[in-house]
């Protein structure tokens, strides 16, 4: 039932987006007011690890995803080695581990949405973001659309997950609207 890539495989790009969060900078994301929030979020644990998921929401949220580059500075930061990180990166299916669209679709695919017409969100979500296939990046750099396994709202069928943001109900229909909604 799978069209490509899901969430445990992360994205491929079909066409790197330019100027965009995606371009690996040199800076270093840890720095300035961030080290500090970095700080405020170490001092509520007991070890510099504990804090690992939330560094790498930082990263993320800085960068667009978790590069090899990104990894070795969250190790630094937090005093652990890149194998480490990497492993915990490569387990979750929440970071990113190739660069995505600004706008990342997840989109519940399991048999109750299936029957409430995922696959015909999916379609309609292919065809309105330009991504071509699940898993690719839109030649704008704005979409990444990939199939989930659950997120939880089988009562709300079709749902799916831009970014953070939960949207109940999707139909192929509602798709065009949605996606006008995103700046």
């Amino acid at each position: 039932m799978s069209h490509g890539p899901s969430a445990s495989g992360g994205a491929l790009v079909a066409a790197p987006p330019h100027g965009t969060h995606h371009d690996e900078p040199h800076m270093p994301v840890f720095v300035g007011d961030t080290r500090v929030e970095l700080d405020r979020i170490l001092s509520r644990y007991p070890t510099k690890q504990a804090a690992l998921l939330p560094a790498l929401w930082m990263l993320q949220d800085a960068r667009g995803w978790v590069s090899e580059g990104g990894i070795e500075e969250v190790a630094a930061a937090l005093d652990i080695t890149p194998a480490y990180v990497k492993g915990v990166v490569s387990f979750y299916t929440m970071y990113h581990q190739h660069p995505v669209g600004r706008h990342f679709i997840q989109v519940c695919t399991t048999t109750p949405c299936n029957v409430c017409g995922a696959e015909d969100v999916v379609k309609s979500l292919l065809e309105h973001t330009g991504c071509g296939d699940l898993g690719l990046t839109s030649s704008d750099g704005r979409f990444t659309v990939i199939e989930v396994e659950c997120l939880g709202a089988c009562g709300f069928a079709t749902p799916i997950m831009i970014n953070n943001d939960f949207v109940e109900s999707v139909t192929p229909e509602s798709v065009p609207r949605i996606l006008s909604e995103l700046k």
